[in-house]
């Protein structure tokens, strides 16, 4: 009997003479979540949220300009970039495609990587990818330095329920809030060590 098993018996012998209705199994968990619908200030909340997390953040209505000032601005003329990203973001930027898929070093060497997101969560601060054709696998945004997410104004949602409303929970998810960062048992801080030292993200308003 393996060690799983034995902990299971010991579980089914503690509650052999527990009515079955009152076993965990059978316990109705309410789910009255906080579903408050997005409203008119969640890019400003979400906004707020990010700089808190030392993200650098614009509002912008021209996302293709945008994008190529950003990568003139950082000076990342190799970026990666996802098949479902327009080369018309890039500005002067050298696309680098991942197909076929690259290396973890070559992905180390390269000056940041563009994306878009799934969708975005004004009250944690949080953007979520998917693995879209925007977004690309999950090891093109954890292993470059730098970077660049274009969320657009719609794809904001107040809470965590609203976005799982949206989300397709087969397909894999990466939640970011924020560079990332972790801390030592003295609390020193460090960045990069489990994804990008920078990240910046590229809010786009509806014109007009």
């Amino acid at each position: 009997m393996s060690a799983r098993d034995r902990i299971l018996a010991r579980v089914r012998s503690a509650l052999a003479d527990v009515p079955r209705t009152e076993r965990p199994e059978d316990v109705e968990v309410p789910r009255a979540y906080d579903r408050s619908r997005s409203g008119p200030d969640v890019v400003e909340l979400l906004v707020d949220r990010l700089v808190d997390y030392k993200a650098i953040v614009h509002e912008v209505t021209d996302v293709e300009a945008a994008v190529a000032d950003a990568l003139r601005r950082r000076e990342a003329r190799r970026v990666a970039a996802p098949p479902g990203v327009p080369a018309a973001w890039l500005g002067d930027a050298e696309a680098v495609r991942d197909d076929p898929a690259m290396a973890a070093a070559e992905l180390d060497r390269l000056d940041g990587v563009v994306t878009g997101c799934a969708v975005a969560i004004a009250e944690t601060g949080t953007i979520i990818l998917d693995g879209a054709d925007d977004q690309g696998r999950r090891a093109l945004t954890l292993i470059p330095d730098y970077h660049l997410c274009v969320v657009r104004e719609d794809q904001i949602v107040r809470t965590v329920p609203e976005a799982l409303e949206r989300l397709d929970p087969a397909r894999p998810q990466t939640w970011i809030s924020g560079p990332s960062a972790t801390s030592d048992i003295e609390l020193n801080r460090v960045e990069g060590v489990h994804g990008p030292r920078t990240l910046e993200v590229l809010i786009v308003r509806a014109a007009g």
